[in-house]
Order: structure tokens, then sequence, then C-alpha cells
């Protein structure tokens, strides 16, 4: 592969004028066996590059643990990137925003009560030089200075709109360096942000999704020579939990790139095709409120969240063609959809008598956050008893994020960290009756100083004024499903509980799982982890990847941690519902 050199106009490819068309396509938000199509849908809409960050929370889930195979296998997307003629733009971070859970920090970063990430805390960077080492000594064939794909690597991630330690920026840049990154590096920041965030000697990109002149204009201003590129094109927008589906005409967000395109500049769509947040990997922001983001990163990009074409990708290939060679081939179909009404779920397991069976207990004096109990992602049940009955007043210094609240069993409230919650009035039957709270880390904050964001019970738990201590607490990322004591039964179980079913295919395809009727909750098809669903939308069905499925008997799995419909049921459909798109 040529290497990406600058001059005082722009990119040179192999000595001669280049201009980087790219999209971003996350590989971790992506079945692994769908990456190839997606490239391939990239290369026929004429791009020449793609993008993607490295989510380092899941490369390196603890400190001595590295992960690069299956759907985190970045070797093999890369290969297939160069096999369709793609280069790529690689952002490891360290933090990379993206939406993700904690920015794709790693949670166990918090476990130090002090620890001032994105700093030169030596601790932080400590953990950044090991990260990657472990991450980039396998990529190096990969670079284009080696023969790969990789064009050029991001040094940290819209750094200006955190900071403006230019030692700290120095920092990662010259820990890519010993790491063998020989090809271009550069930045990333919103126009308000550049100077904050540029590097000297780097080359500076910035992020906007409108008034293209103005802001190249600005960006000019910074550097007076050199190429002018938006690193992230906002083409789309992510969802939040109770507010509306984001979308953008794709006529207008045409326009712009029309726009962005006369002045010479390059380009990277945010996003191409946006994906999905399988599992507990959203992020969430928090601005005085803590918001946590949806399942689905659909992101109203040109490829929706099924990898089908949408009105934006033949509106963007119609403006690439006028500025650069568009493959001749059409444009690609919709694949094929699966349907079945009606999945009745006939087996249940009460989440919290099945605890002990999913968790080995952790004894504590307080209640010990998810960092302390090495956990990522999930729920944690705390338990205590209660010393004496009758009309009692719980309070909680922070919840982190969504806690409900039993006692003997029977739920009693819910404390909300979005409704700024910490208080709960019920009454203890009797001395000694368990308290149970069973927390759920609804996704750690991705964007500014709230990526200090530790989960669980945080703080004091008081009873009337006075601080419980004794606690009993089961870590339940539920990764492996296996041990859930399932049993048929004809009645739906109270408080949260785990519903299973089965269902037969013919042929695989992608679907749409619907949960109508069920309140809150995640769903598992064979093992696989959907995501996230919630009755207050706008979200209101959840993506199945095509080869999750398999042909004969397929198993779904959901937990729900409120009321599911008397029926137990829910459906795969050939459409999926992101919900209104007006207030």
């Amino acid at each position: 592969m040529p290497v990406l050199q600058t001059d005082q106009a722009g990119f040179l490819l192999d000595g001669h004028p280049f201009r980087i068309l790219s999209g971003g396509l996350h590989y971790f938000r992506v079945h692994p066996d769908q990456w190839q199509d997606r490239l391939r849908k990239a290369r026929l809409m004429g791009l020449n590059t793609v993008e993607t960050y490295v989510p380092w929370n899941l490369h390196q889930p603890r400190p001595d643990r590295f992960v690069m195979d299956a759907g985190l296998d970045l070797p093999r997307f890369l290969d297939l990137a160069a096999a369709e003629g793609l280069h790529v733009l690689l952002r490891p971070g360290p933090y990379i925003c993206a939406e993700w859970e904690g920015g794709g920090l790693p949670s166990w970063l918090l476990a130090e009560p002090d620890i001032r990430l994105r700093t030169r805390d030596p601790r932080f960077l400590a953990a950044v030089d090991d990260y990657f080492e472990r991450l980039l000594t396998p990529l190096r064939p990969y670079l284009a200075s080696q023969g790969g794909p990789v064009l050029a690597v991001q040094v940290e991630n819209e750094y200006g709109a955190y900071g403006d330690d230019t030692a700290y920026m120095e920092c990662i840049a010259d820990s890519l360096r010993r790491c063998g990154v020989d090809v271009p590096l550069f930045t990333c920041d919103q126009p308000v942000d550049l100077e904050r965030g540029a590097l000297p000697g780097v080359l500076a990109t910035a992020n906007f999704g409108s008034r293209s002149a103005h802001h190249l204009t600005d960006l000019r201003a910074q550097r007076p020579e050199g190429p002018l590129m938006t690193s992230e094109f906002w083409i789309g927008w992510f969802d939040r939990w109770g507010a509306r589906h984001v979308v953008r005409d794709p006529q207008e967000a045409a326009r712009e790139l029309d726009e962005l395109l006369a002045t010479g500049a390059s380009v990277n769509f945010y996003m191409f095709h946006g994906g999905t947040n399988f599992g507990f990997t959203n992020g969430a922001n928090d601005k005085h409120t803590y918001r946590p983001t949806i399942t689905s990163y659909d992101y109203d990009s040109p490829l929706d969240e099924a990898g089908d074409p949408t009105a934006k990708y033949t509106a963007f290939r119609d403006i690439i063609a006028k500025y650069a060679p568009v493959p001749a081939e059409p444009v690609p179909a919709p694949g094929p959809k699966l349907a079945v009404p009606a999945v009745a779920l006939t087996e249940s397991a009460r989440l919290l008598p099945s605890a002990a069976a999913l968790a080995t207990a952790v004894e504590s004096r307080r209640p010990l956050t998810m960092e302390e109990l090495e956990q990522d992602f999930g729920f944690v049940l705390y338990e205590t008893p209660l010393p004496l009955a009758g009309p009692a007043l719980l309070e909680i210094e922070q919840v982190r994020d969504r806690a409900q609240v039993f006692v003997d069993g029977q739920p009693v409230g819910v404390l909300e960290r979005e409704n700024h919650e910490h208080a709960l009035a019920f009454t203890v039957p009797r001395a000694g009756s368990v308290l149970s709270v069973l927390v759920e880390n609804q996704g750690r904050v991705n964007y500014g100083e709230g990526i200090h964001d530790r989960k669980g019970l945080l703080g004091k738990v008081l009873l009337d004024g006075v601080e419980l201590a004794g606690w009993t607490q089961h870590a339940l990322p539920l990764t492996e499903l296996d041990r859930v004591p399932f049993a048929a039964t004809t009645t739906v179980p109270v408080g949260p509980a785990f519903h299973r079913g089965t269902f037969e295919v013919t042929d695989p395809a992608d679907t749409f799982l619907h949960l109508d009727g069920w309140t809150k909750g995640n769903a598992w098809v064979n093992g696989f982890p959907l995501g996230r669903y919630w009755s207050r939308g706008p979200q209101a069905s959840l993506y199945v990847p095509a080869p999750v499925l398999r042909a004969g008997t397929n198993e779904i799995v959901v937990l729900e941690l409120h009321a599911g419909p008397r029926t137990r049921t829910v459906s795969l459909r050939e459409t999926p519902d992101l919900g209104p798109t007006e207030e």
C-alpha cells in the first residue's frame, strides 16, 4: 500500500494528489460475519477509506488480559478492508467517546479512587503505554509503511473539549511512536476547540456537520498550510432513552457534503454505518442530568442498523460521483429479513433468588462499587438485614445508575440517577427483613469530566439516619446464562425475572425483536447479547443479526426487570421500530 504524505496544499499518496473519502465503521458494533458486507458497500458508495475507533475497555477487560479475536479480531477487519481495496484511518484512543461505555476507557482504571483520566497522572499514562504496546505490536504489519491499509493514526480524541495540556497530548503521541507507528498522526476537534486540542507538528482536523466552508476557514486559520479535512462529518446523530429518534434530511445532508467537497477537503462520514451497542456497551452523557444512550447506533447513516442502503447512501453516492470515480455496480439491494409472529417464553426464573447460582457472594461492611468488585457491566445485587420493623426512610448517597429496592423480595420502589432520586420511604414488616437493592449500570459517561463514573451504590446508605453496615454483594455481569435455573411456569413471576422460549428457523436472516407489552430489561438470542430495551422509547425493537441465528431451533432469553405481558410472548419482525422522529 502507498504511504500517505502531506504538502502545502493537501494529501499525497504515492506522490500523487489524494483526497480521503472515508466513512466510520466500528468493527465492534457489527457482527464479525458481516464485516465484509459492510466494507463492500462502503467501496460501492465511492469511499476509498474506512475509519474505526478501537475500544480499549473491550480489548483489555482486565490489566493482565488482552483480547483480539472473534468480534474483536481487528487484524482480520483490516485484512478485509485491504482486500476490498480500502485504506483505514485508525483511532485507538485511549479515549474514543463514540457514545460508548466510558468513552472506551476500561472500568478497572476507576478502582483507583483518585485517578485522573486523560491527564499526565502516571498511573493513567502507564496503563496507556501498556495498552498501546499490546494493541499496536500485532498491528505493525498493517501500517501503510509496511504495506498495510492503515494510512494514519489519531492521537487521543477531541481533547480540546476536555483539556489544554499539550504535554499530555505529546505523551500520547510519543507512546504511539514508541510502539512503532510511523504513519502520519492526526488530531480531531470541534472548531471552537481546535487551538486547545491541536499538537504542534501533527495534522489537525475538524469535526462538524454543517457550514463546511466556514469551519474549514477556521481550520485554515489555525493551520495556514497542509490538508483540510473533517474527521467527523456529522450526517446523523445518536438517540437517548426518553427522547425522539433523531433523523436528518438526506438531501440537506447531501448539500452540506457537496459544499464540503467543493472546497477540495477530505472527509470522514460519522457514521457510514452506525451498527449496534450490543449487550451493555452503550455510553451516556451527564451535563448536570444523566442521560443514557439507547442500544441502537443506527445514527441515521447511509447504511442502516441492518446494513441496508438508505436514501442517504444514494444521495451521497451521487455527490461523491461529482468529485471522484464511483464503482459502476448498482446500489446494493436490502438483505432478506425473517419474521416469526409470536414466540412464547414458557420458562422463567426469578433473578433475586437466582443470584447465588450466578455469582459468588462478597461480604463487606459497606456497599462496594462495581469497580471494587472488578465488574465492568450489568448489575449488582446488594443485600443487608434491616434492624427494626415499621415505617422507614432509606437514603442512598449516590445511585449509579438505577436501583430497584425490595424488602423480603417484594418491590417497594425505584431510585433513578437520571431523576436525581436518593430517598425512598416504605414499611419494614419485621426486624431482620432483608433489604435488596438491584443496581443497574446503565452506561458509563462517555464525555467530559463525567468519565470518572463509578457504578453501584456510592457513599453511605442510611435507614432513618443510621448507616446500614454488613452487606452481601452479588456481581451480575450476565455474560453467561447457562446457570439460570429455568423452570416451566404458567404464571408471571413477581419482580425481576428471566424468561426463555424457543423458535424454529429454516433460513437464517436479519430480523428485529419486538417486545410489545414488556417494560425494561435485556434480551439474548442463542446467548448473543442483543442489548437493552425500555418501554419509554424511542427504540421499540432490537436488531438480531442473521449470523446469530441457526437453521433449526433457536433460543430467546429476556430479562424483564419489572413486569411483562401475561402472555409472555415476543415477536420477530422484518422491520425495526426506532421510535417517533418528532416530540
